[in-house]
């Protein structure tokens, strides 16, 4: 089984929970300082798989032979850059390596390099490594361009380092990308809440994983129900999963459209190949849809955006109000779409103290016959089976739900 070293996001247990759910035969075998995992994967992984993905930002697939300390990485290097036309360029990214031992691993490198009358430079520094839109430019996912190598090292028993893992970087965010559908899009509604791209991307593929529709074929059609301005919708389109969208406000769902026709134009989607409806519909009434749906992903009403800490009082209040529209949404999904899983996102409140969370829907998604479920090797934290999404700046969090239906 091929291995690899995915460097992931500000979430890590998301990022985790996210590889679990997508990469085929996922074995954990090692987390590294909340910044890295180690795996193996069934299958091989490529910057294309990378791209679906979004809370790994870097992607590395573990060199089966030559390297058995860091006097070996120069030579190592230098395998890989001589087929390369012109000059080549090449960058490190390491864990656990001094400042010093990183720079002068840049310099014997290059000076290596030269010996072999390879003409080179490197991109990153000890003090950071090389950013993700740099590795694009250079062309070093393909090594049409270069490399990037990967050393993971710790400290052993004795306190001394040893070297734990290397690997060449095959896959990196698309940051370019990213930020094209997520600021240049014609509707954004700042006054709702913004749901990132790549949370939006987690979401999909876990609900994906729970509706077990393999990708790319057979295509998936997936709704939300709750759409705002398109973001589910969007990373739907651009995975060539069929969209299904509404929502109960007249201008969302012209917001969404309005998006999803500048993403179609933008990203080159035709609706031939991949479809989508967008119509006004309220979440908490029954359905009335005449497409199959194969799972709902969606971010439901988060409640008011908040400017300051709420106290305890008002953070209460917030979730008496909101836990009787999740309620109300649940009972109409389970009637109306009877064995379609859901993925969805719940608000978490945070005042001075204690984190408020909605308490009443657990009673609720039994009664509708859903169970709460996590990926393979994911461990429940605390007594909640969710996934928590927050900056530290945020005074409202979404709380992160998988509901499978149960079976009959």
């Amino acid at each position: 089984m091929p291995s690899y070293a995915a460097f992931i996001g500000h979430q890590p247990h998301l990022s985790l929970a996210e590889l679990a759910a997508t990469v085929p035969g996922f074995l954990l075998h090692e987390k590294l300082d909340r910044t890295a995992v180690l795996f193996d994967s069934a299958v091989t992984l490529d910057a294309a798989f990378l791209d679906t993905l979004g809370g790994t930002v870097v992607l590395a697939e573990k060199l089966t032979e030559g390297i058995k300390s860091l006097e070996d990485v120069p030579d190592a290097l230098a395998k890989k850059l001589l087929p390369v036309k012109g000059k080549a360029t090449f960058s490190l990214r390491t864990l656990g390596l001094a400042p010093a031992t990183i720079k002068a691993l840049y310099r014997k490198s290059k000076d290596h390099l030269k010996k072999k009358g390879k003409p080179s430079r490197y991109v990153g520094n000890e003090r950071k490594a090389a950013l993700s839109i740099v590795l694009r430019e250079h062309k070093l996912l393909d090594g049409s361009g270069g490399s990037e190598l990967v050393i993971l090292q710790r400290k052993g028993e004795d306190g001394a380092p040893s070297l734990l893992w290397t690997g060449m970087t095959v896959g990196a965010q698309d940051i370019e990308s990213y930020s094209t559908r997520d600021m240049e899009k014609p509707v954004r509604d700042t006054g709702v809440g913004l749901l990132p791209p790549k949370l939006a991307q987690i979401m999909i593929n876990f609900g994906i994983w729970l509706a077990k529709k393999p990708s790319p074929s057979p295509s998936p059609t997936v709704y939300d129900p709750f759409c705002g301005t398109g973001v589910i919708p969007m990373e739907c389109l651009l995975r060539g999963f069929s969209a299904l969208a509404s929502d109960k406000s007249e201008k969302a769902v012209t917001g969404c459209g309005k998006n999803l026709d500048w993403l179609r134009k933008e990203f080159e989607i035709k609706k031939s190949v991949v479809s989508s409806k967008v119509w006004k519909h309220d979440a908490t009434k029954p359905f009335e849809v005449k497409e199959t749906v194969d799972v709902i992903v969606t971010e439901t009403s988060l409640g008011p955006s908040l400017e300051k800490r709420p106290t305890a009082r008002d953070a209460q209040k917030l979730c008496s109000e909101n836990e009787k529209l999740q309620q109300e949404f649940l009972r109409a999904a389970a009637a109306s779409f009877p064995g379609v899983p859901i993925v969805c996102t719940w608000p978490v409140w945070y005042p001075t103290k204690s984190p408020v969370c909605l308490e009443r829907i657990w009673k609720t998604i039994d009664e509708c016959g859903y169970q709460a479920v996590l990926p393979p090797t994911i461990e429940i934290v605390g007594d909640r089976v969710s996934l928590l999404y927050r900056r530290p700046d945020q005074f409202v969090g979404r709380e992160i739900v998988l509901l499978r239906p149960k079976r009959r």
